[in-house]
């Protein structure tokens, strides 16, 4: 039987696939075209079969383009302010000294509300000076994915998003820049970086 030489150089004793490399000679001596990498004849394919040329690239050797990297997650913050436009006639006066204060969320669930050492309550958003602001009143669940949800647990006097009430026990999305109002004055803003 004699032998084809492949592409490669290889001494096949199969006249359709080399019996070394397995490239197909049939398809491979038929093709007029040679892949510019390698002199691997161009069978017609968006690859060369032998070192992974892009022809219509012209990437050299890469099969697949690499998948793009993802994103890093969203990291959030969270501005506490007192807007004394939120108070109503019912409501007090709101403290003079207060400071605004800015708290970094980290990935999990973030209990906003007030302290009761009896009955060992403590947010990790403490709103101490609104009485208005229940001791179990939201929580924050900043996702491992980077997204930001709100729930509303059953509070007294309800938690608004952006100036339209939310419903009890349902979690709301948050974007960059949503404020988030309760209390008699207490307004909490949401603040994206990555």
């Amino acid at each position: 039987m004699s032998q084809l030489i492949c592409p490669k150089g290889h001494a096949s004793t199969e006249t359709d696939f080399c019996s070394e490399c397995g490239i197909k000679l049939g398809q491979a001596q038929a093709s007029t075209a040679v892949c510019p990498d390698c002199q691997a004849p161009h069978s017609g394919e968006e690859f060369c079969e032998i070192c992974g040329y892009n022809f219509k690239s012209g990437a050299h050797g890469e099969l697949h383009p690499a998948p793009p990297a993802p994103p890093p997650p969203t990291r959030w913050e969270l501005m506490i302010e007192i807007d004394p436009a939120l108070r109503t006639e019912d409501s007090p006066e709101p403290p003079p000294s207060f400071t605004p204060a800015t708290i970094h969320l980290n990935p999990g669930s973030v209990l906003i509300g007030r302290t009761s050492a009896k009955r060992a309550i403590h947010p990790d958003v403490a709103l101490d000076s609104d009485d208005a602001v229940s001791h179990r009143h939201a929580l924050l669940d900043v996702r491992t994915d980077g997204h930001l949800f709100l729930r509303d647990i059953g509070s007294s006097n309800g938690t608004m998003r952006n100036g339209k009430p939310l419903p009890a026990m349902e979690d709301i999305e948050l974007a960059n820049g949503d404020r988030i109002e309760l209390g008699h004055w207490t307004r909490l803003t949401v603040k994206a970086s990555s």
